[in-house]
């Protein structure tokens, strides 16, 4: 390793990149000769027992455990009040959770709730949070559960109590690393087109339909991003993103953190001292459909392929001093959908009905509880940490890949880091291009084709360049 961190320093010829051209960037320096910048790094578990209610589409019970989930996170200091990364192997984390969960971390880190990025890996064997929706449920006498609020309470305190002991052991930082590595025979696109020419997003995620399973791959990013933390020469934590759902089989209730937990602990074995966290990037539309029918063995298949993409990433990884950390937080007001079936009171309608199926009036409360929130006044959070060679930004729910790609368009000269899954309450985002091409999946619930201009806005705002780098 310490022969591998000399040839990444000795390719280390190039001065920082020279960036961003205003706009309300909180900017910190240290490093190389200011402030100092630190790291620390946790771990904790938060699998659901079994017997715990699970959402995969439809409402179901975790019926055995294969293997544990973790929130994996990093907390950055020295610029300004903290800054706090943090991958959770859930399925999805919404509205009141999600900002309980921000405002737990934060309190934790003594930083303030917008400078903590929480984004779900988004496995479906895993635990799924909406505390109103839940409360809505049982005031409509749904029987089943969507999620267990003293549960999903007991796992958040856990996590921010192993974040604040995390502070106490934060190691000095200089350098960040960027990488990337392509990803082969993992990621497709669920859109194709039909033998009559029509257009379809059903291809899932365990395709089982060979005619459906080879059509071709479609609109991905193929490249996974790795950007690491140095002290000196010794790297302390690498974070990984790719874009793809991360299912290889589910729906049994077998609690798993599946292809991308199992190649994130192959990295963890073959480098014990370095912190890893791996994100979901954009991935609302991005499966290994085309590439997995579902069989069990295809997952450790797909978890070296996704391994072998982390290798090649850090293999490519160059270094840059670590001089300055810029902050921006950007608010993000996505329209509600307003089709039939879509309003305030078509939700407690359905809700309401017990003649309804019982997955329909889980979404209904699901919708219910984020058309609350949007109709308060809410709007979502979209951070960006820029390092100057450099970025991070956080996108809502499941965006789909196009996002991500036309993040990387605005900082073309930089390494784009784009993490999906942060508030995930919206649902599915599509892009204009898809609306008009007759996307209409019901687990979405803003307003399309609208949405893409008001999502290309927030990014821009939050990768805008700023003169002080």
């Amino acid at each position: 390793m310490k022969n591998h961190a000399r040839r990444l320093s000795r390719r280390n010829t190039l001065k920082l990149i020279s960036g961003f051209l205003g706009g309300g960037f909180a900017v910190a320096s240290g490093g190389m000769g200011g402030k100092e910048f630190r790291l620390s790094s946790f771990t904790e578990d938060v699998t659901p027992p079994v017997g715990n209610p699970l959402f995969n589409g439809r409402p179901e019970r975790a019926t055995a455990i294969v293997d544990r989930l973790e929130a994996n996170g990093l907390v950055l200091s020295g610029s300004g009040k903290p800054i706090v990364l943090v991958a959770v192997d859930w399925c999805e984390i919404r509205n009141e959770s999600y900002e309980r969960w921000r405002t737990a971390l934060a309190e934790a880190a003594a930083t303030d709730k917008e400078r903590v990025l929480v984004s779900c890996v988004h496995q479906h064997d895993a635990a799924y949070s909406d505390v109103v929706a839940q409360k809505l449920l049982k005031a409509n006498h749904v029987a089943q559960d969507l999620c267990d609020p003293e549960f999903d309470e007991r796992t958040v305190e856990r996590v921010a109590s192993t974040l604040r002991n995390s502070l106490a052991h934060s190691r000095s930082i200089t350098h960040i690393g960027t990488g990337q590595g392509k990803v082969e025979m993992v990621a497709s696109n669920r859109r194709y087109v039909t033998p009559d020419g029509k257009v379809s997003w059903g291809r899932v995620s365990a395709e089982r339909d060979p005619v459906v399973r080879n059509m071709p791959i479609g609109l991905i990013d193929p490249w996974l991003k790795t950007l690491s933390f140095w002290n000196g020469e010794q790297p302390l934590a690498a974070m990984s993103c790719y874009s793809t759902h991360p299912m290889a089989h589910y729906g049994k209730g077998e609690v798993s953190c599946d292809f991308p937990g199992l190649a994130r602990a192959q990295r963890r074995k073959e480098m014990p001292s370095v912190a890893q966290v791996y994100f979901s990037g954009c991935s609302g539309d991005t499966m290994a459909g085309k590439f997995n029918d579902g069989n069990p063995r295809n997952r450790p298949i797909l978890a070296e392929r996704l391994h072998q993409g982390m290798l090649a990433a850090w293999n490519s990884t160059r270094r840059h001093p670590l001089n300055k950390i810029g902050f921006r937080c950007v608010p993000l007001k996505l329209e509600p959908r307003h089709t039939p079936g879509f309003s305030g009171e078509d939700f407690r309608r359905t809700l309401a009905d017990n003649s309804q199926p019982e997955v329909a009036r889980f979404d209904a409360a699901l919708g219910l509880s984020w058309r609350q929130r949007a109709d308060s006044g809410h709007h979502i959070d979209v951070p960006s940490i820029d390092f100057g060679p450099a970025q991070i930004v956080l996108m809502p729910a499941e965006s789909f890949v196009q996002y991500q790609l036309w993040a990387q368009a605005l900082r073309p000269e930089s390494f784009v880091m784009t993490l999906g899954y942060g508030e995930c309450a919206p649902g599915y985002i599509p892009t204009a291009k898809d609306a008009a091409e007759g996307y209409n999946d019901s687990y979405s619930w803003i307003a399309f084709p609208e949405c893409e201009a008001t999502m290309r806005q927030a990014l821009a705002a939050a990768l805008k360049r700023d003169d002080s780098f």
